[in-house]
């Protein structure tokens, strides 16, 4: 099936056609091939479910985040505009139109699941009529469960409007008696779920909001409802760090409260509410520069996700356990051992993160480990990680923990991971006031028989023992003496602002490593030029940053092959002619999020070849990641693990037709088919077939995928 990110977004028919993809336009796409997945016969029943929360959960964040940063532009008369040349006027009207699309199909999905889940005997009810037995435990449950929490509040000169939180839902109701019209408010309380599990053989649930419906008699007795209807909101939840901080702590502290009470930028509602209610919402929200949508059907979608936890393992994915890494088995379980024999490479979720998790147990149980530094950005609300360098610290060795308060919704919980550690003796350090700690590396350095040695992890993605089992990602462990020395340099950085100079392995943002992209690309614009092979493979969450887009269409023009996997955003225009002929961009979306972020320059021999520059990174490709965080490009010189990068996940990420998607040059992306004899899936492939630090077989040489060829599309 075609979608298209909006017709905003397609190039006009002339010769002028723009050389990006609006941001948010591309993001709003990306959404659209998540909610797809919903709609996905190959997929569980429950799973598909999953993915139409996370839709809507996404689309809540990018309202919070992307859309607030608009409507302030907006609000301030700001008048910037965005690569391709759009206004925040402009831009916010395409994206209220392709969100009021996105929506609709939404609310078109759940109907359809709806029907599919109640053939399987999973049923929501709403106001239809039940059986005597089950309106009796609704109404014994209503009354000893949920009314209690309910707060009822009039709305008049008496009783001003309350305050409604991020994400609030809540009911609002025009109640008669005789003469006398009063309007009530019902907020939903925040500790209740919001679907209630109805006893009995079948798998029933009621929503929150509909059973309070069922019970408005008992709520407003001797009351008529005359009209109403439940409405949510979305505040602006972004922070912004003024640079004259002068405590972080603190000012996250009181920022955090503060984005409690952000602007309304969305009000989404229920058609039908009566105007005289709407002007109370109008005026209660002060919601007029806000974005409001009538919903006719399911409003917050994202909380759909709790009837996916029903225990029906019938319709959801196969349960998968990770494999530990071989390697580290084979040294008896010492990841110190495993290290000083061998780099590893060890990949997410197929190998699992426990890998991590000992690596840092044992350095703090390890009486001959001195120090551990370590960067925390998102660690989830248990983290067996941050347990380990309070061990460590406790331990009395030097535990170092560079915690990243400007985690975009995690700010909460890491100031209290960080307490935790300084509590127990661990040296927290917050990084700097303007950047983002990004890069996920940690050290521990250990006295050996011929001095200290320092041993190195390297992550594209989170210390999050939760995400690690969904997200696909990639951990680098080395004790390579220049790495340690660089990584030391990186640490000390960030500690001390102590530029690091001379290193020999590592390239960091913000100085550096937009130009070093650029120079890597311009090596194989030589190797082009000279008759040479020429080619580019990365894959990525998000391409953005226009000066490496750029470089990107001069590489193609001089005759590079780019084949690109970007998951999320990009907004590079491949496939025009005259631009970007020799580029190829795919997205791929399946049951585990494509995180890992990693890079192959072929160096003049046709890839994959064993003499290509491969580089693992913590950074997409984007301004942000290049200008204003701490982020990380490590090349990869250790044969074994240069293969395994190199034949198997980016060549497995680029055999891939069964989850990709290509981008065609108007913005439309297409998923990719294929016959049934040339069918691969690369999330199966990995969790059936290789791990990557035992003896898996190189993808490259047909041995275990015959007769599959890359799906190069013709040009534009």
């Amino acid at each position: 099936m075609k979608y298209q990110a909006s017709k905003e977004i397609a190039p006009p028919p002339s010769d002028d056609v723009p050389r990006y993809f609006n941001r948010e336009l591309s993001w709003l796409a990306f959404n659209r091939r998540v909610l797809e997945e919903a709609s996905n016969a190959a997929h569980p029943l429950l799973e598909r479910l999953r993915f139409l929360s996370i839709s809507a959960t996404n689309l809540d964040e990018f309202f919070m985040v992307r859309v607030a940063g608009l409507k302030a532009h907006q609000a301030l008369g700001i008048e910037k505009v965005s690569n391709e040349g759009l206004t925040s006027n402009q831009q916010l009207a395409a994206v209220g139109e392709a969100v009021d699309l996105l929506v609709m199909d939404q609310q078109l999905v759940w109907l359809h699941l709806q029907e599919d889940l109640i053939a399987v005997g999973v049923d929501v009810i709403e106001m239809e009529p039940l059986d005597a037995a089950t309106e009796s435990w609704l109404d014994k449950y209503f009354r000893e469960q949920i009314f209690p929490l309910l707060t009822p509040q009039a709305i008049d000169p008496a009783h001003p409007f309350p305050f409604i939180p991020n994400r609030g839902f809540s009911l609002i109701f025009e109640i008669r008696k005789g003469k006398t019209a009063v309007h009530q408010l019902i907020m939903l309380p925040v500790g209740l779920p919001r679907f209630i599990r109805i006893p009995g053989k079948d798998t029933r649930f009621i929503a929150l909001e509909t059973l309070i419906r069922r019970k408005t008699s008992y709520i407003f007795p001797k009351y008529d409802v005359i009209g109403g209807g439940a409405f949510r909101i979305l505040r602006d939840s972004d922070i912004e760090v003024e640079e004259e901080a002068e405590d972080l702590v603190r000012y996250f502290r009181t920022a955090i409260k503060r984005r409690r009470r952000g602007r309304v930028v969305r009000l989404e509602l229920e058609p039908d509410i009566p105007p005289g209610l709407m002007e109370v919402l109008a005026e209660g929200l002060d919601s007029d520069n806000a974005i409001t949508s009538e919903i006719r059907g399911f409003l917050g979608m994202g909380d759909l996700s709790l009837l996916v936890e029903e225990d029906r393992p019938e319709l959801k994915f196969p349960p998968f356990d990770p494999r530990f890494p071989e390697r580290i088995r084979e040294h008896g379980g010492d990841c110190f051992a495993a290290i000083r024999a061998k780099d590893i490479l060890v990949h997410h979720p197929y190998e699992s993160f426990d890998v991590v998790v000992e690596f840092v147990r044992q350095a703090a149980a390890d009486p001959a480990v001195v120090a551990i530094k370590h960067t925390l950005y998102r660690a989830g609300r248990t983290s067996p990680i941050v347990r380990a360098l309070i061990d460590a610290a406790e331990a009395g060795k030097s535990v170092t923990a560079v915690v990243e308060l400007k985690a975009r919704f995690d700010e909460e919980q890491n100031l209290l991971w960080a307490s935790e550690l300084e509590r127990a003796g661990v040296q927290v350090v917050y990084g700097f006031v303007e950047w983002k700690t990004h890069a996920k590396v940690s050290i521990v350095v250990r006295r050996e028989e011929k001095g200290f040695r320092t041993y190195c992890h390297f992550g594209t993605g989170n210390y999050h023992p939760v995400t690690a089992r969904i997200y696909t990602d990639l951990s680098y462990f080395t004790a390579d003496a220049q790495t340690g020395r660089d990584v030391t340099k990186m640490f000390n950085f960030i500690t001390g602002y102590l530029e690091p100079r001379n290193l020999k392995t590592l390239v960091l943002s913000p100085n550096q490593m937009r130009t070093e992209l650029i120079r890597l690309i311009e090596v194989e614009m030589g190797h082009a030029r000279k008759g040479k092979p020429a080619e580019i493979w990365a894959k990525m969450n998000s391409l953005v940053d226009p000066a490496v887009i750029d470089k990107l269409y001069e590489a193609s023009a001089a005759g590079v092959k780019i084949d690109l996997v970007v998951r999320g955003v990009c907004c590079l225009r491949p496939g025009v002619t005259g631009l970007s002929d020799n580029i190829n961009v795919k997205s791929i979306v399946g049951r585990f999020l494509e995180h890992a972020r990693m890079w192959c320059f072929a160096d003049g021999k046709a890839l994959p070849n064993a003499d290509a520059k491969v580089y693992i990174s913590s950074a997409d490709w984007m301004p942000r990641n290049f200008d204003r965080r701490i982020e990380y490009m490590l090349p990869i010189d250790n044969p074994t693990v240069h293969a395994q990068l190199l034949d198997q996940v980016m060549v497995a990420n680029l055999l891939d037709n069964q989850q990709s998607w290509r981008l065609l040059p108007d913005g439309t992306y297409v998923r990719l088919q294929a016959k049934a004899t040339e069918a691969f899936n690369l999330h199966h492939y990995f969790m059936t077939n290789v791990s990557l630090s035992g003896r898996g077989q190189s993808l490259k040489k047909g041995r275990r995928v015959p007769k599959l060829k890359f799906d190069r599309p013709q040009k534009a």
